[in-house]
């Protein structure tokens, strides 16, 4: 707090003992924690295999047969039908050349080779047979070697990808598959959807060995005492409804022993930590659930291949008693040598700060969306209201982000939900997302040249590195923060009304940093318009944007206490103290 204090001074060209009075609101702590739990995972118990779509993968068509060393000798090798060779890096490529062609004329049958370095191309040039050659295998000494594989190279030029490796039944008739082993083959041709390239290769049973994870369950306990237990296997929606459908809620707990088990856990340990409370006295009043794909680590892969699974994106909400607000005033005021006072209730303080945006007047309600919770409040004629806290905000969003475009980097993540992307086509050219171009003055920096930027705005490009187009980019962002922003919005709403049905709110402000993306508020307020509900962005002091509501909600509230209204404000809200009383004649 003080650091942050003497920051905004800073900000505000004045000295921290220039302030003479601080006001804090009172607010039950919470914590919003996200994890990702995996439904399905990626079982393979009698294949391995290598996908990693090079860039400049030789020859093309299908082939299968038995793997064999190219740097052995020909009556080494069992009496096979056919041959996949394997070219380490110690072999050049003029060499593995001119002995694929030696062991063809010995009759050998030659159907494609899996080679270590980039060679494919030279190597597939120097050959009298054309094959499928796959490049680039890093780790080429994990290939089992004397094993049944096929490796499959789609046409150069042609724009089609593989399809016989990428389809389960294509790897059964390939290899003789039972129904059960076909079964189990699946995660590898998924992972093959879509490459110019790809490996597989049949190993002896119990090579790579089978392992089931369980993903875990969660049981809701309502403030009535009842609960209900779902498993996290279900989805999200079915988590979803259980979840509204006991609210209010009183605990959620997970199953001991699983991923959401732990991180239940851990939140738990946080706000113990912070409020110095036993854990078994902190509770977990909110999830929010949301279904999204994951890339998992192939199990038996050569290559480092990921397969992308079914996951629940989980949220949660941790609240606990009110924090001992006076001890933190107290502390503060000893620290600082400034009058500390508390003030008000967050949510009322949130509502009075909002009143001050042009047109708005109550009764209405106000969305709060922050980075770990969306908020809501409502204030009806009678000037009662009505506060809810659910999990799941802007780091969600981040976190859907990262996993579904496979970054695992959170900064990149974070730059993709708050900023628009485009394609560095030319040196002096950029395509946005709308497919609309812009053309520019200078040409763009080498390293984004050809690249996905982010658009940060002031003309300023940032390559992001992501493997993936524009489009996909895109609508992997508007995905996540509809899952997230939308259906919360809606939540909040509803829970906020008499009724439990949106359509009884008129009006709806929307408040917090979340609030200042580029296009969350667009989304909620296409998503309440069905609903006949006036929905945008609060503009707090006529001034300054949809930040800053608490705060101005603080400020006058003490004005208003201080003032010969204070009689007349119920719970101190001071909705009648006009802005103009705080700032005076023209002061700030």
């Amino acid at each position: 707090m003080v650091n942050a204090l003497e920051r905004a001074a800073e900000t505000a060209d004045i000295a921290v003992d220039d302030i003479d009075r601080v006001l804090l609101n009172e607010a039950a702590p919470v914590i919003g924690d996200v994890a990702m739990e995996t439904i399905t995972e990626t079982v393979i118990t009698e294949s391995t295999m290598i996908g990693h779509d090079p860039s400049t993968p030789g020859g093309n068509g299908l082939g299968t047969g038995t793997i064999v060393d190219i740097a052995t000798k020909p009556e080494d090798h069992p009496d096979a039908e056919s041959y996949i060779v394997v070219v380490s890096e110690e072999i050049d490529f003029a060499a593995a050349a001119e002995t694929i062609n030696d062991w063809a004329d010995r009759g050998m049958d030659i159907q494609g080779a899996i080679v270590q370095k980039d060679d494919a191309v030279l190597i597939n040039n120097r050959i009298d047979r054309e094959i499928p050659i796959v490049d680039e295998v890093s780790r080429i000494e994990e290939i089992p070697l004397g094993q049944p594989a096929a490796v499959e190279v789609a046409a150069q030029g042609s724009g089609r990808t593989i399809d016989q490796l990428s389809n389960p039944y294509g790897l059964a008739t390939l290899f003789d598959l039972s129904s059960e082993e076909t079964q189990k083959i699946i995660p590898v041709s998924r992972a093959l959807v879509g490459n110019k390239s790809a490996v597989v290769i049949k190993t002896p049973a119990g090579d790579v060995e089978e392992r089931t994870i369980p993903a875990g369950s969660l049981t809701i306990i309502g403030e009535g005492g009842n609960s209900i237990s779902v498993d996290i296997d279900q989805g999200a929606d079915e988590i979803m409804e259980q979840v509204e459908g006991m609210w209010p809620i009183d605990d959620i707990r997970g199953e001991r022993g699983s991923n959401i088990g732990g991180m239940l856990s851990r939140a738990r340990e946080q706000m113990a930590e912070i409020t110095g409370q036993a854990i078994e006295e902190i509770n977990i009043r909110d999830v929010m659930a949301v279904d999204t794909l994951v890339p998992q680590a192939v199990e038996g892969s050569v290559a480092s291949e990921h397969s992308m699974e079914t996951a629940v994106g989980l949220a949660a909400m941790v609240k606990t008693s009110e924090l001992p607000m006076q001890q933190i005033a107290d502390e503060l005021e000893d620290r600082l040598g400034i009058e500390v006072s508390i003030q008000g209730v967050e949510a009322n303080m949130a509502i009075l700060g909002s009143l001050t945006t042009p047109g708005t007047d109550v009764p209405f309600a106000i969305l709060d969306m922050g980075g770990g919770s969306t908020d809501a409040a409502y204030i009806n004629d009678g000037k009662e209201i009505t506060s809810v806290h659910l999990a799941g905000a802007g780091d969600m969003v981040t976190m859907l982000i990262d996993s579904e475009l496979g970054l695992d980097d959170r900064e990149i993540a974070e730059g993709i939900k708050k900023y628009p992307v485009a394609k560095a086509e030319t040196l002096f050219s950029i395509r946005h997302e709308d497919g609309t171009v812009t053309f520019l003055d200078e040409p763009v920096a080498a390293e984004t040249f050809g690249q996905v930027v982010l658009l940060k705005g002031d003309g300023q490009l940032e390559p992001i590195g992501v493997d993936a187009s524009v489009e996909k980019i895109r609508r992997t962002r508007r995905q996540a923060k509809e899952k997230v922003f939308v259906r919360n919005a809606k939540r909040a709403l509803r829970q906020t009304t008499p009724t439990e049905n949106i359509r009884y709110h008129s009006f709806v402000v929307m408040v917090g940093r979340s609030a200042l993306d580029f296009e969350i508020p667009e989304m909620i307020s296409d998503a309440l318009a069905e609903y006949g509900i006036v929905c945008g962005r609060g503009n707090i002091r006529a001034d300054i944007g949809p930040r800053n509501a608490v705060a101005t909600g603080l400020c006058l509230s003490y004005v208003g206490s201080q003032s010969d209204l204070a009689g007349t404000i119920p719970d101190g809200l001071a909705t009648e103290v006009g802005w103009t009383q705080l700032t005076g004649d023209g002061g700030s």
